[in-house]
C-alpha cells in the first residue's frame, strides 16, 4: 500500500471516549506506513456515528527482535499507555489491544502533527554550546567532514516524557516518535520496545541527564510507586501485559529515580542514542 492519505473525521454523533471508540469501533485499513520497521496501518475507526484515524499494528506484523520475546511489542504498547494515564501527564496517545482485519494488535489514535513540528523541538546548530532554550545531545556528522551539535528543547513537555522513558525504559526515543498535538499538547509514539528487565534505555532527551528531578516530576514519581505495589491495580494490569520480572524491574528503575533525585546518565553498556535518531 502507498502512504496513507489523511482523512477527516465525520461529525461526532455520540460522546464516546477515544477507548471505546478504538475498542468498540469498525477497524478499516485506509494505508500502510511504509517507513514502519513492523507492519503499522492507517485505519479510520467508526462506532456510532462517530469516526477518527487510527494505527493499527497487528502482532502478526512484528519483525523478531534478539533482546524482546516475539508477538509481545503490541502488549509493551499498551503497557506504556497505562504508565502515562497512571502518571496523569497524558503523553501517549489513548490505546488498545483490539481483533483487526490481520489479527490482535495494537490500535492508538492517529495524532496529525504540523508539518514543522520537529523543528521546534529538535535543531541542528553550529557551535560547541547550545543557545537559551535548548540542550545539547551530541555531536553529528552533517557531511563533508564538518559535525554539527544535535540539540532539543528544553521543554517541560520533553522532559515529562524523559522522565516517562526512564520509567518504561524505552529503548528507542527517536525524534520522529515526538508529536505535538492540539492546545500545545506533546505526544510520545512507539513504545514497543520498552520494559525490558535490563538497561536499554536509549534516547534523544539526555539533555538533563545528571539534573535535579523537577518536583513535579519527584511527585509523579512517588505517586507511580504506589501504584506499582503488588496488587495495586496498575500493578496487576501490567502483569497482564509484561512478565513478572519486568514488572518487578519497573518499581526498581522508579525507586532508583526517587533515590538519586535526578534524570539518569548514560550507562555506557548500550548505545545511548537510537539510530537513525530522527
Amino acid at each position: 500500500m502507498s502512504a496513507p492519505e489523511r482523512i477527516p473525521p465525520r461529525s461526532v454523533t455520540t460522546t464516546r471516549t477515544p477507548a471505546e471508540l478504538l475498542a468498540k469501533g469498525e477497524l478499516t485499513v485506509r494505508g500502510r506506513i511504509s517507513e514502519a520497521s513492523n507492519a503499522a496501518l492507517y485505519c479510520t475507526v467508526s462506532y456510532e456515528g462517530q469516526e477518527a484515524a487510527c494505527i493499527y499494528k497487528p502482532v502478526a506484523g512484528e519483525r523478531p527482535l534478539w533482546d524482546f520475546p516475539d508477538g509481545t511489542l503490541a502488549e509493551r504498547e499498551l503497557a506504556a499507555y497505562e504508565v502515562s494515564e497512571a502518571t496523569g501527564w497524558g503523553l501517549v496517545p489513548p490505546t488498545v489491544l483490539r481483533e483487526g482485519p490481520y489479527g490482535e494488535g495494537m490500535c492508538q489514535l492517529w495524532i496529525d502533527a504540523a508539518a514543522d513540528a520537529g523543528a521546534q523541538l529538535l535543531a541542528l546548530i553550529d557551535g560547541e554550546e547550545p543557545g537559551p532554550g535548548w540542550k545539547a545531545i551530541a555531536f553529528a556528522e552533517v557531511g563533508e567532514g564538518r559535525t554539527a551539535l544535535l540539540v532539543h528543547a528544553d521543554d517541560e513537555r520533553l522532559r515529562r516524557l524523559a522522565v516517562l522513558d526512564a520509567v518504561i525504559n524505552n529503548a528507542d526515543r527517536k525524534g520522529g516518535h515526538l508529536l505535538p498535538g492540539d492546545e500545545g499538547r506533546l505526544y510520545g509514539i512507539d513504545h514497543g520496545v520498552t520494559f525490558n528487565a535490563e538497561n536499554k534505555l536509549r534516547t534523544l532527551l539526555w539533555g538533563w541527564a545528571g539534573e535535579p528531578l523537577p518536583p513535579e516530576a519527584v511527585s509523579v514519581l512517588t505517586s507511580l510507586r504506589d501504584a506499582l505495589t503488588p496488587g495495586a491495580p496498575l500493578s496487576t494490569r501490567l502483569e497482564e501485559l509484561i512478565t513478572p520480572g519486568e514488572v518487578a524491574a519497573t518499581r526498581v528503575r522508579v525507586e532508583a529515580l526517587l533515590s538519586s533525585g535526578k534524570h539518569p546518565e548514560p550507562s555506557g553498556e548500550w548505545p545511548a542514542i537510537p539510530w537513525p535518531p530522527v
